[in-house]
């Protein structure tokens, strides 16, 4: 990730686009991207379906992650995509689980200035000016925000007590089987 701490906008001479989200967020976003991007910007596709999503170019580069399924083959398309210079890199941020661990690697790996997409079609762009939203967007997504937030916090408050309480049920039924066993050993042998 690159450009976080600046206001700076990047050269628009490549965009990576991270389809982790609905085909559908894709496609509406294609002419959002066309119209304050530029029409003749190159767009870069990594995603996990077959096919374009409607009204992509089909000269557009496309990464399928099915086809980086090992060590060697990730490190290999992480170097592909550091070398093709992307000036912006956007990622899908919807509330579905696709791609997640991908989408971070890739946010990580490629020197971009990257933009989020919600499940809206919005986007933002990553950087210091936009921490609050970034904050509230990451807030709603770890059901942190309204009504949730109560119980969350309280699972967070009982998570190490529950641990605590589970550790001692162990230990209790484990200590009582080894004194009945130390106490009666013929038995252990029926």
């Amino acid at each position: 990730m690159r450009y976080v701490w600046s206001m700076r906008e990047p050269p628009m001479t490549r965009i990576l686009l991270i389809e982790s989200g609905s085909r559908s967020l894709a496609e509406n976003l294609l002419p959002v991207l066309r119209r304050h991007m530029g029409a003749d910007v190159p767009i870069d596709l990594v995603t996990c379906y077959n096919g374009l999503p409607a009204g992509f170019d089909p000269d557009t580069v496309v990464f399928r992650v099915g086809d980086y399924g090992t060590p060697e083959r990730r490190k290999e398309l992480m170097c592909t995509l550091r070398s093709r210079n992307y000036g912006v890199a956007g990622m899908i941020c919807s509330a579905e689980p696709i791609m997640t661990k991908w989408k971070w690697l890739i946010a990580l790996r490629v020197p971009a200035k990257f933009f989020i997409v919600n499940e809206n079609g919005d986007y933002f762009w990553a950087n210091r000016a936009n921490a609050a939203i970034i904050r509230q967007f990451v807030s709603i997504r770890l059901g942190l925000s309204g009504a949730g937030a109560v119980r969350t916090f309280a699972r967070l408050l009982l998570f190490p007590f529950s641990v605590l309480f589970l550790l001692l049920y162990a230990f209790t039924v484990h200590a009582r089987r080894r004194m009945r066993l130390a106490l009666h050993p013929q038995k252990s042998h029926s």
